[in-house]
């Protein structure tokens, strides 16, 4: 077994406890103490894992950490005196909610429901569903189709096949995982910790990086797709190029691309999973078709370019040029990094750093201490991040908020305490706007020294045009280049692209939508019936407390009850109701002015042509979970 791993007795002497205790991470050490113990008087007061820059082991102090790992000496001594026994049990609500208010440092009552699903034993798996579509005359012929098998499919697949629910899934690739599958290109690594970018059904206690790479994550779920028997279900090279209601049959008409040709088929139920982050955006500008070297966008990476001996230009600073730049800079010749917009940065040393062995010994052996470190990771984001705007402070360019500026000091100062030898670095990559405006990416380090090496030039002139033989900049330099690369993003707000996607009365979803994308919940749409989009509009979260895998089981959780409403009502179609799409959207725009990006004038992926996001969730993550525990009918039109 790959996954759920039962915790593991154990018969390590003193010495050996001691040593991988020093691997320990206070805070859900702690965490765990007083759960195992009942005694929530472990926990130092005046300390706690909350806030979104919360400190390392939560600024606790030396003495205190030693004392932590003493009393965590004493509990794994008497668990491996004691041999193997019955599992200690969850807490009681009112222990967890001590824990969890001591962690966050405010009363956490309202994440007790929550974490009684998260804090949990390998083996449990409580956001499964708990009934089964059993063969009926009245949904003869029933059967969800999936299009996408990257991570929101496969849970998807995974929940429809432990209800008993007929489903096939349709992949264009040849193989599992979605962008972790199509993105390659040299550092490309997970920007949240890996516990978190796992799914809660399926636990991995020993992850290799605290940030894994790519190719460790593709093989989690290819693991997890081979280990539930999902391959059986997965038809790959098979695109969906469009999909039409049925009002007759009250059924979705599909037009499947393969390598035979194009199949029809039926689907009761519609799942798209193709993501936001999975169409390439190259910019717009003059001349991309005149360059004559080598040139590729970053999720298409070419491994038939050598980039040894070269004079590489970088084009973008976000996320993805934030890992491959480090890397392609130890290969080039020289390296030109065209920076418009400098992203703020959070201090993060566990990046790129390797999980010890004394930890992974500890997420195997100490019960519920793995629950609770990914809880410690997950409690940033459960009551939002400091990006809300604060009309009175009053909002500028700045900061938004007074939390806003005491987060922009504190990765200002990162910052700067880096560039103390580059002075006129510094003012080129210093941001000057509002953190939480953009993507915030993890540090450790090796940007800056990277952008310090003599043979790495930033250039933050903007480009007019590309050049034969390279790019030309707004201030009349031309900088030569033999292979560009550009690191620009994806077409985010194109979801469904560029499939075709048909509703009641002959509407067309992307002419409903003209480029601004709105869902009920980010999954339903009012005239397409039966139709559940996963990682759809408006559930980005942004913020380091979470990942999209945490909202993809909360949508699938959704779908799941949608499919037992039909089934259980013996209905055959689910219709969102305009008044309720339009006034949780008006309520999500609303939301949106009052956050950062909402609110800055500077340019970011998370705002469209029109000036709205339909990419980020503005609320906490314990809003959407609550939100999508099930399906109220009175939501919804239901014949």
């Amino acid at each position: 077994m790959t996954f759920n791993v039962p915790v593991q007795p154990f018969d390590a002497d003193d010495d050996t406890l001691r040593a991988h205790l020093r691997d320990a991470d206070c805070p859900a050490l702690l965490m765990t103490l007083a759960h195992l113990t009942g005694d929530p008087s472990v926990l130092p007061e005046g300390t706690g894992a909350h806030g979104w820059l919360h400190r390392t082991n939560s600024g606790l102090s030396a003495e205190q950490q030693a004392a932590a790992r003493a009393q965590a000496l004493h509990l794994l001594q008497r668990l491996r005196d004691a041999g193997p026994s019955a599992p200690p049990p969850q807490p009681a609500p009112e222990l967890l909610r001590c824990i969890t208010s001591w962690a966050m440092g405010a009363d956490a009552t309202d994440l007790v429901p929550l974490l009684s699903e998260e804090i949990v034993l390998p083996e449990r798996d409580p956001r499964a569903p708990r009934w089964s579509m059993a063969q009926s005359p009245a949904h003869e012929g029933f059967r969800v189709v999936i299009i996408g098998a990257g991570p929101s499919g496969l849970l998807a697949a995974l929940r429809l096949a432990q209800a008993g629910v007929p489903f096939v899934v349709y992949e264009k690739n040849h193989e599992v995982g979605g962008t972790w599958l199509e993105n390659r290109y040299p550092g490309c690594r997970v920007d949240v910790p890996s516990v978190l970018y796992s799914f809660s059904c399926a636990t991995k206690p020993d992850w290799s990086e605290y940030f894994c790479r790519q190719d460790e994550l593709l093989g989690y779920f290819r693991d997890f797709a081979k280990e539930f028997g999902l391959y059986e279900h997965i038809r790959f090279h098979s695109e969906v190029t469009s999909a039409r209601w049925d009002e007759q049959g009250a059924c979705w008409q599909l037009a499947v691309r393969t390598a035979e040709g194009t199949l029809e088929q039926q689907a009761s139920v519609l799942v798209s999973a193709v993501g936001q982050l999975n169409r390439p955006r190259l910019p717009d500008l003059p001349g991309l078709e005149r360059f004559t070297g080598p040139s590729f966008h970053s999720a298409r990476w070419d491994d038939s370019v050598q980039l040894a001996g070269k004079r590489v230009a970088v084009i973008g600073t976000g996320a993805s040029a934030f890992q491959l730049v480090p890397e392609v800079a130890e290969e080039a010749r020289e390296l030109l990094v065209f920076q418009r917009t400098p992203p703020w940065m959070r201090p993060s040393p566990e990046y790129g750093a390797a999980v010890p062995a004394g930890a992974r010994w500890l997420f195997a052996h100490l019960p519920y201490y793995a629950a609770w470190y990914r809880f410690a990771q997950l409690a940033p984001g459960l009551h939002g991040a400091p990006w809300t705007v604060d009309r009175g402070y009053p909002p500028t360019e700045r900061a938004v908020s007074a939390a806003n500026e005491e987060a922009r000091a504190v990765l200002a100062e990162a910052i700067q305490a880096q560039l103390t030898d580059a002075p006129e670095l510094l003012n080129q990559v210093m941001p000057r706007y509002p953190v939480g405006s953009k993507r915030v990416v993890r540090d450790n380090g090796a940007w800056f020294s990277t952008l310090k090496r003599d043979d790495v030039e930033v250039v933050t002139d903007g480009i007019e045009e590309i050049t034969p033989q390279g790019l030309r900049t707004a201030d009349g330099r031309h900088h030569e280049a033999d292979v560009l690369i550009y690191a620009t993003g994806f077409q985010a707000e194109r979801f469904l692209a560029p499939m075709t996607v048909t509703g009641r009365n002959g509407i067309d979803l992307h002419t409903t939508w003209d480029g601004d994308a709105r869902a009920y919940l980010g999954m339903t749409v009012p005239g397409f019936p039966n139709l559940f989009c996963l990682y759809g509009p408006n559930t980005n979260l942004v913020g380091q407390g979470g990942s999209v895998l945490y909202f993809s089981e909360c949508a699938v959780r959704y779908l799941l009850d949608a499919v037992r409403l039909l089934h259980r009502l013996g209905k055959r179609r689910l219709d969102v109701r305009q008044d309720v799409h339009d006034r949780y959207n008006a309520r999500i725009d609303r939301a949106t002015a009052e956050r950062a990006w909402g609110w800055t004038s500077v340019r970011t992926w998370y705002v469209n042509d029109k000036g709205r996001s339909p990419q980020n969730w503005p609320f906490s993550a314990l809003e959407y979970w609550d939100a999508t525990r099930a399906v109220d009918p009175e939501h919804y039109e239901i014949s």
